[in-house]
């Protein structure tokens, strides 16, 4: 975990914007016969891009070796958005949940709000992230006696 004691400003946000694309259909998941969905922004997909929308926020506060990684979602998807169509993604910092960053996330569309809930995230280091995943799957997968 960091010791830098940075932190956000309450309501700090970050926006970005994203051209949804044919590979953002949840169609790209099918993969057998009676697999249908929609060719639409994937839940999934949106969901993604407003975790990234909170983790650029949270770039400054990042050390040489650290990374945020999402904990937490609590989204509702309120509505399509068509492929090729623009959508944005807000994060806006709310505070601290003890270690975690809190965040509110929203969707929009040119037809409005597509999609809102909540976020957080941790920061903690690339390595030792690594190591304990490469430690998890080694104990699941040892012989058991």
């Amino acid at each position: 975990m960091s010791e830098n004691n940075k932190t956000l400003a309450p309501e700090s946000h970050y926006e970005l914007t994203y051209r949804v694309a044919g590979s953002d259909s949840p169609r790209t998941l099918c993969s057998e016969p009676g697999d249908d969905f929609p060719d639409v922004m994937a839940t999934a997909r949106m969901v993604g891009l407003m975790e990234l929308a909170a983790a650029r926020l949270m770039r400054p506060l990042l050390a040489d070796g650290e990374l945020s990684v999402g904990v937490g979602v609590n989204i509702t998807h309120l509505a399509a958005t068509p492929l090729f169509e623009t959508v944005r993604l807000r994060a806006t910092f709310t505070g601290m949940e003890g270690r975690l960053y809190a965040f509110t996330v929203e969707a929009f569309d040119d037809g409005g709000k597509v999609g809102a809930g909540t976020h957080t995230r941790a920061i903690v280091t690339t390595e030792r992230l690594l190591k304990s995943t490469e430690k998890r799957l080694q104990a699941a997968r040892a012989p058991q006696a």
